[in-house]
């Protein structure tokens, strides 16, 4: 960085200044194989800008590149600021050359001078990550329901008119109902207006590549007459029958308030006319697996990991989400990249609060800073990776204990690709 530039094996790994933003995208798009148009490169350019930059330099030539937006996550109790990583590319010349370790290096670094407790990420080889110290931290369900005939429901739809809004105008008119959802799950980001219009809705048409598949433009529809909160909303795109495919209709988001409105935004993608099927990301527990009348008509189709989770500060991040139950139990916790994080500590938390302080007791659970992460937000019991041979249990039932106070009421979900 500007203050502690270093060098590995004649690799200087520093600041990218604004100057070198397009060295870095040529960098990127030659390690993802993209041509993007002019529009989508301004696009890029605008969000590395905003961005923390890190380079790796061979003779002043940028060889490498970590990127990383600075935004807040959402955990259970409540939000911390993150570090969420992109772009993130070594040249095929200068693999295994230790690049990319002085880069993440780089960014540990930035996140304590920030005070970001948490970094993330959304893996595109996920063999690469879990040597940093990252966990799966969410996951999804991938529905797909068959429309050919009407969704039958469990649950009477909810009654207010439905609407379709201009994107342009959602920003304003949607923000307050994802706002009021973001305490329930985990796993989100908190977004402003230039959020929305970009990386949510795509206003510029810059960097949605859905057309490609022949859906067309991003809609929106609304629960709720005009001038009054939505009680809910859907941002899905269409695409009708042709070539031996069925018309179908690609759910990029849903929000809603209850299961009525659940249903009723179902109920109307569902019904859609020209089209038979239904698909999207959803979390592992969406009301609509437990909605439908007839699950041979929702099916999951695949289930994938969604956001990669890593604890920086593991104390900071520890004491700031909110507890289910008391647990007191001492921790031996590994964590080969940052060794402030390592070492044996007595978690003692519950409703009231959490401390993370040192102690010389004898551990009751053994395990790495990456299986910490993968439980944090509540989506994967400890308990798996005890069982998987990942950690240890010293003594009988701390697991168990432990498990219940990371148990949140909502399993964590990360929606947006950003």
């Amino acid at each position: 960085m500007t203050s502690d530039d270093h060098s590995t094996a004649g690799i200087d790994v520093r600041d990218v200044p604004e100057t070198d933003i397009d060295q870095a995208l040529d960098l990127s798009y030659l390690a993802f194989h993209l041509k993007p148009s002019d529009a989508t490169r301004k696009y890029h350019h605008d969000l590395l800008r905003a961005c923390v930059r890190i380079g790796a330099y061979d003779g002043g030539r940028l060889v490498g590149l970590v990127a990383a937006h600075r935004l807040s996550l959402t955990v259970p109790g409540g939000q911390l600021p993150c570090v969420a990583v992109d772009f993130v590319n070594v040249a095929p010349t200068h693999r295994r050359r230790g690049a990319l370790t002085s880069m993440m290096d780089g960014l540990w670094r930035r996140c304590a001078d920030e005070g970001r407790p948490i970094a993330c990420l959304w893996a595109s080889e996920s063999a690469i990550y879990g040597r940093f110290g990252f966990g799966i931290a969410t996951e999804a369900y991938h529905v797909e329901v068959d429309s050919s005939r009407p969704l039958a429901l469990r649950v009477a739809p909810d009654g207010r008119p439905l609407r379709l809004v201009d994107p342009a105008d959602a920003p304003a008119l949607l923000a307050p109902c994802y706002d009021a959802g973001l305490p329930h799950r985990a796993g989100r980001f908190t977004r402003d207006e230039q959020w929305w219009r970009q990386q949510v809705l795509d206003l510029e048409g810059t960097a949605s590549n859905a057309d490609q598949h022949g859906f067309g433009a991003l809609r929106v529809v609304v629960l709720g007459a005009p001038g009054e909160q939505p009680g809910g909303y859907a941002l899905y795109r269409t695409r009708g029958p042709g070539d031996g495919r069925p018309g179908t209709v690609s759910v990029e988001e849903l929000e809603a308030e209850s299961a009525p409105a659940t249903a009723a935004l179902w109920a109307y993608l569902a019904a859609i006319d020209l089209t038979s099927t239904v698909r999207g990301p959803r979390p592992a527990d969406d009301p609509l697996l437990y909605l439908a009348a007839d699950r041979d008509q929702v099916r999951v189709t695949s289930q994938e990991p969604c956001l990669w989770a890593r604890l920086v500060d593991v104390r900071a991040a520890l004491t700031a989400r909110s507890w289910a139950s008391p647990v007191d139990l001492v921790v031996d916790l590994t964590d080969a990249v940052l060794p402030a994080n390592e070492g044996r500590f007595r978690l003692t938390a519950g409703p009231d609060g959490a401390t993370w302080e040192p102690s010389t007791d004898a551990p009751d659970i053994v395990l790495d800073v990456r299986e910490l992460a993968a439980c944090y937000l509540g989506g994967t019991p400890l308990r798996r990776f005890v069982q998987a041979g990942l950690a240890t249990e010293r003594t009988p039932g701390a697991v168990r204990r432990l498990d219940a106070a990371l148990e949140t009421a909502w399993l964590p979900f990360t929606g947006e690709n950003y």
